[in-house]
């Protein structure tokens, strides 16, 4: 993948996940050069600039000698690797990595080009920085968890290299390549920015793209299981409260149950209207698509962004708030809501195909005696665990902040904390999206000779054949794993 455009979700799969190589372009090598000849022409001149020949944050005022700049980047670099926890995963950290690149190849940062090199090779070389993700609060840019992939640079911190935890250093010796001595503006443009909340939000975003049409199947499976109508998915209904994803959704919903035997049958039923988790999916799942959409283009809005600060312009350098989260921070807690929305209308859709007293179906859909057999009761209260879980993580962490550096930085965005629980969330909405796809295809087997919709019969199939023919109670956890892996699958068939 060449530097030098601006990047999609996609693209950022692609080098995170699927470890495309990445090159700078002669562009934006072109750029960064310029960028660095500016800030040395600076230094010549004596002037007085944040972070270059001065302390950091509250220490500011403090005039750093010539002889000390490039002590001043390596000991800010030590200083400020302070994050703790459990390291984010290896995608997130190659993302961080890529967004970092591609913000220091607009120019305006001030870095050699041998730094950014050197991050480039890191990533073509499968060697990732060990990075612990606690310790950010989104302002200042994500100091501290920036810090240690920038440690890994100067031939401190550990990496992961051949599925092994090592010092930097051994991995770039296997390698042949060599640790970078920072100098001038060069730690600070490698922490300052937000590199880290948007990485993380890049692939839950991407991530929660995918999930939300897997959901869209799963539902139209629990709408034919529970002899649910199609009437509510009428196009004329969605015209005329013209939301996008209301009118995607519902399109959708009637592409999946076309040709449904079992609609066919209970076509003149006396039932009037159906649940609202099964009537209104296109309102509330039309919602998150919008949502999602409206997160995708703030994230790449931030991904095509300069980020750091100070900024190299051709006239001198700006000190700005480039740096503060605020827009992810926003976005990532909207995610989470929403996706949080997604799975409290399937838990209560899986509570519908379980329970007696609505579903039109076996109790808790239990082959052979009832009551001696419990079939998929508590895989209701597993959903409800779940659910109730993401509601507490809902809690928005952008209306938070905390002063920081004696108060020099006093409003913070929080918004890092705000992405790794857009995470949690999207993990815990796949799990019980997953087990309304096992307990609405198993549901699916009560109706049979009936087929449902041609479009969803593929998908049935599968997770029916996963679940085999349950004559009485068994513990399901490795056929749930199998249809889970399914739904969280790049292509699910």
């Amino acid at each position: 993948m060449l530097i030098d455009k601006e990047l999609t979700l996609e693209d950022i799969v692609r080098v995170s996940r699927g470890f495309e190589r990445v090159e700078l372009s002669q562009n934006a090598l072109t750029r960064i050069e310029n960028s660095r000849k500016n800030v040395e022409r600076f230094l010549k001149e004596g002037k007085p600039i944040y972070g270059i020949n001065t302390g950091f944050g509250a220490l500011d005022r403090v005039k750093i000698s010539h002889d000390e700049i490039d002590e001043l980047q390596e000991n800010l670099i030590r200083s400020h690797s302070t994050a703790i926890g459990e390291p984010f995963s290896k995608d997130i950290v190659r993302a961080i990595m890529l967004l970092r690149i591609n913000s220091i190849s607009k120019g305006f940062s001030g870095v050699r080009k041998e730094v950014i090199s050197l991050m480039v090779d890191m990533l073509n070389h499968d060697i990732t920085p060990f990075v612990p993700s606690q310790g950010s609060v989104g302002a200042s840019g994500d100091l501290a968890p920036l810090a240690h992939i920038a440690l890994t640079l100067i031939g401190e911190g550990e990496v992961y290299y051949k599925g092994e935890l090592v010092p930097s250093k051994t991995a770039f010796e296997k390698e042949g390549l060599k640790p970078i001595h920072l100098k001038a503006k060069e730690g600070l443009a490698l922490i300052n920015g937000t590199q880290v909340m948007t990485g993380i939000l890049s692939l839950v975003t991407y991530d929660a793209k995918r999930l939300l049409n897997r959901a869209i199947m799963v539902a139209s499976m629990s709408i034919d299981a529970l002899k649910g109508s199609t009437t509510p998915f009428d196009p004329r209904i969605h015209r005329i409260r013209p939301h996008k994803g209301q009118a995607y959704v519902a399109e959708k919903l009637l592409e999946y149950l076309a040709k449904s035997q079992i609609r066919e049958a209970h076509l003149y039923c006396s039932k009037v209207q159906d649940a609202y988790s099964l009537r209104t999916i296109p309102q509330v799942l039309g919602a998150v698509k919008d949502t999602i959409d409206y997160v995708e283009n703030t994230v790449l809005t931030e991904v095509h962004s300069v980020t750091d600060n100070p900024l190299i312009f051709e006239d001198g350098a700006l000190s700005g708030g480039n740096f503060h989260g605020e827009p992810i921070a926003l976005v990532a807690d909207f995610l989470g809501i929403a996706l949080s929305e997604m799975a409290n209308i399937s838990e209560r859709r899986i509570d519908r195909l379980v329970n007696p007293l609505v579903s039109g179906l076996p109790p808790f859909l239990a082959k052979g005696k009832v009551g001696l057999n419990s079939g998929f009761m508590l895989w209701q209260y597993t959903a409800a665990s779940l659910v109730s879980e993401n509601k507490v993580l809902s809690h928005p962490s952008s209306v938070d902040s905390i002063p920081t550096s004696a108060y020099q930085e006093d409003h913070v965005s929080m918004g890092t904390y705000g992405a790794r629980k857009a995470k949690t969330i999207l993990e815990n909405t796949e799990k019980v999206i997953a087990i309304e796809a096992m307990v609405a295809a198993y549901a699916l087997h009560f109706l049979e000779p009936l087929k449902t919709g041609e479009k969803l019969r593929p998908y049935v199939k599968k997770f029916q054949e996963i679940l085999g023919d349950i004559e009485k109670d068994k513990n399901l956890t490795r056929e749930y794993e199998r249809i889970l892996s399914l739904v969280r699958a790049e292509v699910l068939l």
